[in-house]
């Protein structure tokens, strides 16, 4: 038997089919399993208490000043005190409360020392009015929480099974609001860029953890009767099949999108940097800009404030199923400056970038549904679907959330849904290319 040590080879690793059967393997499916529980325990609680929160500062507190709904200045305070809040989480705290929302939803999972900064800054900060979504804390709570299972294991973990097992359970973390096990796996080993059988290797405990949570968030949701503000669309206004009119608009519209949410980024990027130099004062000042950008919206239009503010989900579902309810300048300002806040929020605060994008290009999108040949629907489908793969550059994620999330009519526009899919993705790389270009 040759021996590596002698010969400066290392050992070779099993074949992923081999994997597959090995005892090890399936026996951390079996902990997979068990682990989605206690995930999906705690992120249920963690969602309907800032839900619970998110109704508190949006709904209750104006309701006991006097207010019918909120009045526009409501986000300079709410938005200012959040700033005020994730300032010590972000300076003194492990983990600083999380990964900066503009660099997506990866990252290196954190650990279970990150956890407290990460719920803090979560449950205090995203209620308050902060344009970004719960889904990156989420992963963080999935996976910090697998990594303090794992410590828990009689036998060491490798660093790549410890990277496994906390994928899973960022996977169980986010299934839970994406509504079941499917997106999200999708979205986790896409992104991992995987192919061929090591693809089902990391597939396996994704799907086993993910499911597992979300039987345990739908059942004990419906046994407590808690809301949690899952992010579903009723209501969807019911389309013929999309026709040729709307493969004409939806491949520019999804272009158009695409290029909102680069340009979003890109100046969540700038917004970072300039925030990292003295991050007390310009979280601070940054906080005071999307108040002021909230503010405007209901200015501008004489509209609840709490449309351009959190994370989205709401006002996207009262868009789906009323799209008439909102002019198409009101769409255009609900465009302007919850995008201009996101893009904000992308570089300061902390929080997902997911669900505030879909909310923009879906706008923008129904706001263009007035073009002659381009249905209410489809043009819905196209926004979703092209802000969703925009954001994540990932175009099964993207066609598949968007396909779940309208419903029955899902079936009929998944032809352009994956059109505007591929579309928003190259665009987006296009643009990315163009910038890496000039920056060198």
């Amino acid at each position: 038997m040759t021996d590596h040590t002698a010969t400066g080879r290392p050992p070779q690793e099993p074949a992923p089919h081999e994997i597959l059967v090995s005892r090890r393997y399936l026996g951390r499916l079996l902990f997979c399993l068990v682990l989605g529980i206690p995930v999906a325990f705690a992120c249920f609680f963690f969602v309907s208490l800032q839900h619970w929160l998110q109704h508190l500062v949006w709904e209750t507190l104006p309701h006991h000043l006097g207010h019918d709904e909120p009045p526009w200045w409501w986000p300079l305070p709410t938005l200012v005190l959040a700033g005020l809040v994730l300032i010590p989480v972000v300076t003194r705290m492990p983990g600083r409360g999380g990964h900066l929302p503009v660099d997506g939803l990866g990252g290196t999972p954190l650990g279970p020392d990150a956890l407290p900064g990460v719920v803090l800054a979560a449950l205090t900060v995203l209620p308050l009015g902060v344009p970004l979504g719960p889904e990156a804390p989420l992963m963080a709570v999935g996976s910090g929480l697998a990594l303090l299972a794992v410590r828990r294991l009689p036998h060491p973990v490798g660093p790549q099974e410890a990277a496994l097992l906390a994928t899973a359970g960022s996977t169980a973390a986010i299934s839970t609001i994406l509504g079941g096990p499917l997106v999200a796996a999708i979205l986790v080993v896409e992104a991992a860029g995987i192919a061929g059988l090591r693809l089902v290797v990391l597939l396996l405990p994704c799907l086993i953890t993910s499911a597992a949570g979300a039987l345990v968030f739908t059942g004990f949701g419906n046994w407590t009767g808690l809301e949690t503000g899952a992010l579903s669309l009723t209501g969807v206004p019911a389309d013929t099949r999309p026709d040729a009119g709307d493969f004409l608009w939806g491949i520019p519209l999804a272009a158009l999108i695409a290029g909102l949410v680069v340009l979003a980024r890109r100046f969540g990027l700038r917004t970072a940097g300039w925030t990292e130099r003295r991050p007390v004062s310009r979280t601070l000042l940054c906080a005071l800009a999307i108040g002021v950008l909230l503010a405007g919206y209901a200015l501008l239009t004489g509209r609840n404030p709490a449309e351009a503010a959190l994370s989205g989900q709401t006002t996207l579902a009262a868009l789906a199923a009323d799209p008439q309810a909102w002019s198409v300048a009101a769409l255009l300002a609900l465009v302007a400056c919850k995008g201009l806040a996101w893009g904000v929020a992308l570089g300061s605060f902390r929080g997902g970038p997911v669900f505030p994008s879909l909310l923009v290009g879906a706008a923008a999108a129904v706001a263009c549904a007035g073009l002659p040949g381009l249905g209410t629907t489809p043009a819905l489908a196209v926004g979703i679907a092209a802000a969703a793969a925009a954001v994540t550059r990932l175009p099964l994620s993207g066609s598949v959330l968007a396909f779940l999330l309208l419903g029955t009519d899902g079936h009929h526009q998944m032809p352009l849904v994956i059109t505007a899919a591929v579309t928003a993705v190259l665009v987006a790389q296009f643009m990315h290319n163009r910038e890496q270009e000039k920056a060198a």
